[in-house]
């Protein structure tokens, strides 16, 4: 018989941590609702999991009642620093509330007690019932409730991965100490959320070690006086605090319940209700969960009228709903919606959301079945593909397993390359690729997959080129929100709410991770199958979305599905590496770093480890007494490069640093690591392009990363130069000219701008003549260059104080310089302006070609996200402009080198830069081809421009 179960949420925890860690999403009217569907989706996510709500009969969602409690009588500084409940928080506590009830939530507001103390009093109760309990919280303080019968889980993840649940050892494991310890080790380290003041400078790693030194509080205390140095000074100084401290952050699990109107037993889970949850949806505009809920129920059976009874405890302690309040008995500030449902029908067990279709899931091992669904995906309008491989290395990957859908909840797995003792008959791999190459080749088979560049390298690794490929769920979701993430588990949460089978779960985690090719051909049916019709489903979801705004669907249709083409073709073809140059290079870095080493251990007076922030840390600090620039959040000084740098002024140990740094940086991330990348089956390195990364719509470029190569050092430029053609073939780099500031003079409509372009000045040194009013033809190096630092400052959002730290000047120096640039440039200063307005209004802003650059925190109540998120909005415009222009050129560009049977190839995209591959006897007609073709792809107020050059390697070309 299954064990009884009781959930518990910490709601006071969660509450909090949404409103501050999710975007500020708002609905048409600007009301907010960041935190309300962070706990929504919360709460549901626990009740669907299976492995925490298996037996969950009884459950609560807790939040702390308004007022004071028991603890602000012993100490009156208790929770003295916490800022007064943000106003956009504050007009979201009640939705909540009245969702909570909805979802078939029991709901807890005790007055004068903290949720942390009802959720202690009832993991108690249900222990001593013979009940498992599940608290999920974020807060560390309920880590001391842990025990056999009790688990804590962090049910609120960002990506929607499943939640691990914390029991005893994982207590240990997180802080050091075992649940019975963590009252104590609390007490010493302080709560800063609560401000109960701990022992000065006590950490995690010292309360633990002192625990695990003397077992217990009262043990440290027994042994203050044998605790040498300044710490032990602190310790002693808080020796008659300390079991304050204790009594404070115990939680208290004995509360006098006589007073609660609600028992263990009444706290009984009730079904979703559906209709409440409709006009609840409707109300916060939670677009997701009205859609999944009218799938669940058919959108005819949830028509609410303007009136529907949604009700929830008032903080008078009376259920309140249309026909007015019922008292409750007892001085609880919200009953239980346990009580509230017996008292006046909120919630109806008839009214529960329907479940979802059961999953049919087949496992292809005969050709019957194999011809089966031949014939079925052949004869459906559109198939979900998946393959199922032995590595993520694209060039690497071998085919074990390949899954179709071609509607939700029904799929199938072919398994045709699992490799372990006892495992069952499969079709043989070669015969099942024969029969699907055909639709896998067609184009009018038409194909959706999640990020199918990948799964068209591990095709094309057994010969076969896939085609017909019109969707990609990742895709669809990065033009739609690019701000968030896009692995199918996260979408799958998001937009289905559905609890998808992680990798791990089926293949293990860390060093005894199997391959897939090991895991049981059951299982994998059961995981890889789901990737294919929760990818189909999500198709349905995402597609309409983006098909119903034109802007996204240019995006996506013209831009993002067939740039991923290019992509795909570019990393096949792989680039050309002089691994015996690049090995040369190595050996001179390392020689090069030994000096600096020698002369650092010169300039500190002793030998240490340069790559040791620890060791650098009590050099700079403690022996050479460097001032402290700024800390890190364990409290040590900070040696990052930005300190590193600002020392640097003055100092020449931190100099010389920055210098090591940088070469030790390239010659473990280049020189040494590029020549081991080269796949001997090509000769070349092939790196991976992440198209659904960047919110403004750039590319990264990884294993390797080909993008940052620095260009400005001449060790940098020497590695570009290991970067060759074949023989018979020259390097071509073709690069926009001045891309953001031609795109700020489109955008801006500036009259000065559009005007200096289209004469074709040099734009810093027209700027410099305006801004110090000198003549354009006496505008000297200097004025240029701080002409140019104000240019591209500008657009970065930079303010007077970095402006002025760029150039070396003074605040009101630059301050004049800012004003002076927006006086002669208006355009620009309306542009910023109007920008930041119109960001505050929706959320994001747009590039010329319509996508949405989601700003997250533009009316974020925290200044420095705001601020960061306006100079955003500024620039983001640009940035994401310009990458839709080079997306635009790669596409043109590879479309005419293809069908002009060219062959020329694309092998590299680096920012504005693109790097082709040009036999000798084509230089000539592409190197003239080109610049025109990249110049044509948009018509903006300014001329485009793109410079070519060619050489024997990158640098020579660039």
């Amino acid at each position: 018989m299954t064990r009884k179960t009781l959930l518990l949420v910490d709601g006071s925890s969660y509450l909090f941590r949404a409103f501050h860690a999710l975007p500020d999403l708002r609905n048409k009217a600007g009301e907010p609702t960041g935190a309300i569907h962070g706990i929504v989706g919360m709460l549901r996510r626990l009740r669907e999991d299976t492995r925490l709500s298996a037996g969950a009969e009884f459950g609560a969602v807790i939040f702390d009642a308004p007022g004071r409690t028991f603890r602000d009588d012993w100490y009156d500084q208790y929770k003295a620093n916490r800022t007064e409940t943000p106003a956009d928080l504050r007009v979201q506590i009640e939705p909540i509330h009245q969702l909570a009830v909805a979802l078939g939530w029991p709901l807890l507001v005790v007055p004068g007690v903290e949720a942390d103390d009802v959720i202690g009093t009832l993991a108690v109760q249900a222990r001593a019932a013979g009940m498992r309990t599940i608290i999920s919280t974020g807060d560390k303080d309920l880590a001391q409730l842990v025990n056999d019968d009790t688990l804590l889980v962090n049910t609120m993840t960002r990506d929607g991965a499943p939640p691990e649940p914390m029991d005893a050892a994982g207590v240990r494991t997180r802080f050091g100490v075992d649940p019975a310890q963590i009252v104590d080790f609390l007490s010493l380290t302080g709560d800063t959320v609560d401000n109960v003041p701990g022992v000065d400078k006590v950490g995690p790693k010292t309360a633990a070690k002192w625990l695990a030194e003397y077992g217990s509080l009262d043990g440290v205390i027994a042994n203050a006086a044998a605790i040498k140095g300044k710490i032990g000074d602190n310790l002693r100084a808080a020796l008659d605090w300390l079991p304050q401290a204790r009594r404070l952050v115990t939680v208290k699990t004995d509360c006098d319940t006589a007073g609660w109107p609600f028992t263990l037993d009444t706290l009984q889970l009730k079904s979703e209700d559906p209709v409440a949850l409709a006009a609840l949806f409707a109300r916060w505009e939670l677009r997701t969960f009205a859609r999944r809920l009218e799938a669940a129920n058919g959108a005819g059976g949830l028509a609410t009228p303007a009136h529907a009874d949604v009700r929830v405890a008032d903080s008078a302690g009376r259920v309140a709903g249309a026909n007015g309040g019922v008292p409750a008995a007892g001085p609880v500030a919200a009953a239980s919606a346990a009580v509230a449902s017996d008292a006046t029908g909120v919630a109806d067990e008839t009214g529960s959301a329907a479940a979802a279709p059961p999953k049919q899931y087949e496992k292809v091992v005969t050709d019957e079945a194999l011809e089966r669904w031949i014939a079925r995906i052949t004869a459906a309008e559109l198939t979900a593909f998946d393959t199922e491989t032995t590595s993520l290395d694209p060039m690497q990957a071998r085919i074990v397993g390949l899954s179709l859908s071609v509607t939700p909840y029904e799929a199938c797995y072919i398994p045709v390359g699992h490799h372990y003792a006892g495992v069952p008959e499969q079709l043989d791999r070669d015969h099942v690729l024969a029969r699907l190459k055909p639709w896998l080749e067609s184009e009018t088979r038409r194909k959706v997959g999640q990020n199918l560049k990948y799964d068209t390298h591990v095709l094309a690794n057994h010969g076969i080129a896939l085609a017909g490929i019109v969707h990609d769920t990742m895709l669809e979701s990065y033009v739609l929100e690019a701000h968030r993430t896009h692995g199918m588990d996260a979408l799958a949460a998001r937009h289905l709410e559905r609890q998808t089978i992680p990798f791990e779960a089926v293949a293990g985690k860390g060093v005894k991770q199997l391959t897939f090719d090991q895991v049981d051909v059951d299982r994998a049916t059961e995981y890889a199958a789901e990737d294919a019709e929760v990818t189909m489903q999500l198709h349905q979801v995402l597609w309409p979305q983006v098909e119903a705004d034109p802007k996204l669907r240019y995006i996506y249709e013209d831009i993002e599905m067939p740039v991923s083409k290019v992509l795909q073709a570019i990393e096949r073809h792989g680039v050309l590496i002089d691994a015996g140059l690049l090995n040369r290079q190595s050996d001179e870095l390392g020689q090069q770093l030994m000096v600096f080493e020698k002369q650092a251990f010169e300039l500190a007076g002793q030998p240490f480890n340069l790559g040791s922030p620890k060791q650098l840390g009590e050099i700079l600090f403690g022996q050479l007494k460097l001032p402290v620039v700024k800390k890190t959040a364990g409290g040590a000084p900070s040696t990052d490069e930005e300190v590193l740098e600002k020392l640097a002024l003055d100092y020449p140990l931190p100099k010389l640093l920055l210098q090591w740094r940088g070469l030790a940086k390239l010659k473990s991330t280049y020189t040494d690591k590029l020549p081991k990348m080269i796949q001997p089956a090509t000769g070349r390195v092939h790196t991976t392009y992440g198209q659904a990364v960047a919110v403004t719509g750039r590319l990264a470029s990884n294993d390797p990363n080909l993008q940052n190569i620095p260009v400005r050092t001449a060790e940098g430029r020497r590695i570009r130069e290991a970067f060759i053609a074949p023989p018979g073939h020259k390097l071509m780099s073709a690069d926009y000219s001045q891309i953001e500031l031609r795109i700020m003079a489109h955008i801006s409509g500036d009259k000065g701008l559009l005007d200096a372009f289209a004469k074709g000045l040099d734009i810093h040194r027209a700027t410099a003549s305006e801004v110090f009013g000198t003549p354009l033809a006496e505008v000297t190096s200097e004025q240029r260059r701080y002409a140019k630092v104000i240019n591209f400052g500008l657009i970065y959002g930079m303010s007077a104080f970095g402006l002025a730290s760029n150039l070396g000047i003074e605040r009101d120096a630059a301050k004049s310089y800012i004003e002076r640039y927006f006086s002669r440039y208006p355009g620009v200063a309306s542009y910023m302006e109007n920008t930041r307005v119109l960001a505050k209004q929706q959320g994001y802003v747009e590039t010329v070609f319509g996508r949405r650059l989601w700003l997250a925190e533009i009316n974020s109540p925290n200044g420095p996200r705001r601020q960061a998120a306006e100079r955003a909005a500024i620039n983001a415009p640009m940035q994401g402009t310009a990458a839709d222009l080079i997306k635009l050129a790669m596409i043109d560009v590879h479309r005419w080198l293809v069908s002009e049977g060219l062959g020329a190839r694309l092998i590299m995209q680096v920012h504005d830069e693109l790097v082709l591959e040009v036999p000798e006897a084509e230089v000539e007609r592409v190197r003239a081809e080109v610049p025109k073709r990249m110049a044509g792809v948009a018509e903006l107020s300014v001329p485009l421009i793109a410079e070519v050059g060619v050489g024997a390697n990158w640098e020579e070309a660039h």
